[in-house]
C-alpha cells in the first residue's frame, strides 16, 4: 500500500510547493498558464499541430506508419486551384480537313476543319485568354508564321500528343491537354531554368550545388538549390545508399545523396504527399516495401527527362532573350509543371475526351 501512496504524497508536495511559489512569484503563474495552454494545444491537435478534423489514409502495409495525413481546411483552396475549366461546345464537322482549309497547317493538318477551329479556340483560351488568337498569329496574315509563339506552340502540341500516346505508363488514360500546365497563363507558372554556377559548377565532385541556402526548388529546405538539372535534364543516377553494408557498387556521397533529397522534397510538395506516398521510410531503396504509386513516379521521371531533351531544349534559340533563364536557357518541365499540388492533376479530372486532336498520334 505504501508503494502507491508514495508517489501520490510526492505529486501532492511538489502542487503544494509550486501554487506556494506561484502566490510569492506572480511571474511563476504566467509560466505555469502558458505551459498548460501548450499542453492543451498538442493534446488537441495532436502531432499535426494541425486544426481537427484530420484524415489519416493508409497508404501501406498496416503497422508501417504508412499513411498520409490531409486536412479538409487545407485541402479546399487546393481543390479550387485544381478545377478543370468549362469545354468547350462541341461543332458539327466541314467534311474536308484543316490543311483543305487554311494555308500552312504544319501540325493537326489531317483534323477535320471545323475541330481544328475548336481546337484552336481551346489554346486561346488555355494560354493567354487576354491575348486570344494574337498571342501565336499575326491577325492581318494568320497564315505568317512571323511570331515565335507559333513555333513553340507547334511544338507543344505536339509534345501533348507524345505524352498521351506514349507516356501512358505515367499519365494512364487520364492524360493531359495544354491547360494542365498553362492553366491561362503564356508561361506555366511552375517552370525551371538552370541556375548559375554558384561555385565551381554542377559537377557533383565540385563545390558548388548552391546548398545552404533557403531553397523554393528543395521545399523551402537548406539543400541544393537545382536539384533539376542533374535529375530532370541530365540523367545522374537518383541514389542515397547501397543495399549493402559495403556499399558494393554506390559509391554516392554524402552531396550526392543530399542533392537527391532535394529532388525527392520536390516531389512531396509538388504533389502535396509524404514519403509513404511511393516509399516504405523504414527501407527507401526496397520496391518491395514501397507502395504501387513508386512505378507511374519512376516512368514519370523518365517521361519528364525526355520531354526536357527532345521538345524543350531544341526550342532554346526560338525563344527570345527575355524567355529564357539566367544561364541562357529555355524554361524546363518538373513534377510541379503539371501537378501544380496535387498527387494527380486536377485530381485526376480530365477534359481530354473532349478535346480528342490531342489524344491522337503524332503524324511521322
Amino acid at each position: 500500500m505504501r508503494a502507491l501512496t508514495a508517489p501520490l504524497e510526492l505529486v501532492a508536495l511538489v502542487l503544494r510547493r509550486s501554487i506556494t511559489g506561484m502566490a510569492l512569484h506572480p511571474w511563476r503563474t504566467r509560466a505555469w498558464i502558458v505551459g498548460l495552454l501548450a499542453a492543451a494545444l498538442v493534446f488537441a491537435f495532436g502531432a499535426t499541430l494541425e486544426r481537427l478534423p484530420v484524415t489519416s489514409v493508409q497508404l501501406g502495409y498496416r503497422g508501417t506508419a504508412m499513411e498520409a495525413e490531409y486536412n479538409p481546411r487545407l485541402l479546399k483552396p487546393q481543390f479550387e486551384a485544381n478545377r478543370l475549366r468549362p469545354t468547350l461546345p462541341a461543332v458539327p464537322d466541314a467534311g474536308r480537313s484543316s490543311a483543305q482549309a487554311y494555308h500552312n497547317i504544319k501540325v493537326l493538318g489531317a483534323a477535320d476543319a471545323n475541330q481544328f477551329l475548336r481546337q484552336m479556340g481551346a489554346f486561346a483560351t488555355w494560354i493567354n485568354p487576354a491575348a486570344g488568337c494574337a498571342y501565336c498569329h499575326s491577325l492581318n496574315n494568320m497564315a505568317s508564321d512571323s511570331l515565335y509563339t507559333k513555333t513553340v506552340t507547334r511544338r507543344m502540341i505536339q509534345m501533348t500528343r507524345e505524352i498521351n500516346t506514349n507516356w501512358k505508363s505515367h499519365v494512364g488514360g487520364v492524360g493531359v491537354t495544354c491547360y494542365t500546365c498553362h492553366r491561362g497563363h503564356s508561361i506555366p507558372q511552375e517552370v525551371w531554368f538552370t541556375e548559375p554556377p554558384p561555385g565551381a559548377g554542377h559537377n557533383i565532385a565540385d563545390a558548388g550545388t548552391g546548398q545552404g541556402g533557403v531553397s523554393k526548388a528543395s521545399g523551402l529546405t537548406t539543400l541544393a538549390s537545382d536539384p533539376f538539372t542533374p535529375f530532370l535534364l541530365n540523367a545522374m543516377p537518383i541514389r542515397v545508399t547501397g543495399t549493402s553494408d559495403l556499399n558494393i557498387g554506390n559509391n554516392a556521397s554524402t552531396k550526392q545523396a543530399e542533392w537527391t533529397y532535394g529532388l525527392m522534397v520536390h516531389f512531396a510538395t509538388s504533389l502535396g504527399v509524404g514519403c509513404t506516398y511511393c516509399h516504405n521510410t523504414n527501407n527507401f531503396a526496397s520496391w518491395d516495401q514501397g507502395t504501387p504509386n513508386r512505378v507511374p513516379a519512376w516512368y514519370g521521371i523518365e517521361m519528364v527527362r525526355n520531354l526536357n531533351r527532345n521538345y524543350m531544349l531544341p526550342l532554346t534559340d526560338v525563344f527570345p532573350a527575355g524567355r529564357r533563364g539566367p544561364t541562357g536557357d529555355v524554361a524546363k518541365i518538373n513534377c510541379a509543371t503539371c501537378h501544380q499540388g496535387a498527387y494527380k492533376p486536377f485530381y485526376g479530372a480530365s477534359d481530354l475526351a473532349a478535346y480528342p486532336l490531342l489524344a491522337q498520334r503524332n503524324a511521322p
